[in-house]
């Protein structure tokens, strides 16, 4: 199958996606208005078809207007934890803007902004699981044509 990894790709620009190799990662990502932070955790798996995404936990650092956790997230150390309920998402839509700090990328032990992957053109960014074998120009036309489903 190859190498497993996530491919980010600008969903209003042309080009080939960018690809990461890492089978786990968190996504983070400050709320706007209330300025707190939410995490993500992510493992990337191999299916029959290819790569498949999975959403393994969840937490977020208070609690606010708007960013309630759900009703089974457990308060430990100030962040309220919990299973998140769409556990193998197809595509993540990430909307990115100039007036929001970009998504952290974190894996490994570090954290990078988004933008040092793929720079923001102020839409949509997808991330998709998927290998370093998938023909890359293939994977870009799938990532276009789910949008519009």
């Amino acid at each position: 199958m190859g190498l497993l990894g996530v491919c980010l790709a600008l969903l209003g620009a042309a080009g080939q996606p960018v690809f990461i190799p890492v089978q786990q990662f968190t996504l983070a990502w400050v709320h706007t208005i209330e300025k707190v932070r939410w995490e993500e955790d992510y493992v990337v798996d191999t299916a029959a078809d290819g790569a498949v995404l999975k959403a393994v936990a969840a937490r977020v650092r208070g609690s606010a207007a708007g960013m309630e956790p759900p009703p089974d997230a457990r308060l430990k150390n100030g962040w309220y934890g919990y299973k998140p309920q769409i556990s193998q998402p197809t595509e993540l839509r990430l909307t990115r803007s100039v007036f929001a700090a970009d998504y952290e990328f974190c894996h490994a032990g570090l954290c990078r902004p988004l933008s040092d992957y793929l720079p923001s053109d102020g839409g949509i960014t997808l991330l998709t699981a998927c290998n370093a074998n998938s023909p890359i120009q293939s994977s870009l036309s799938l990532l276009s044509a789910t949008t519009f489903l």
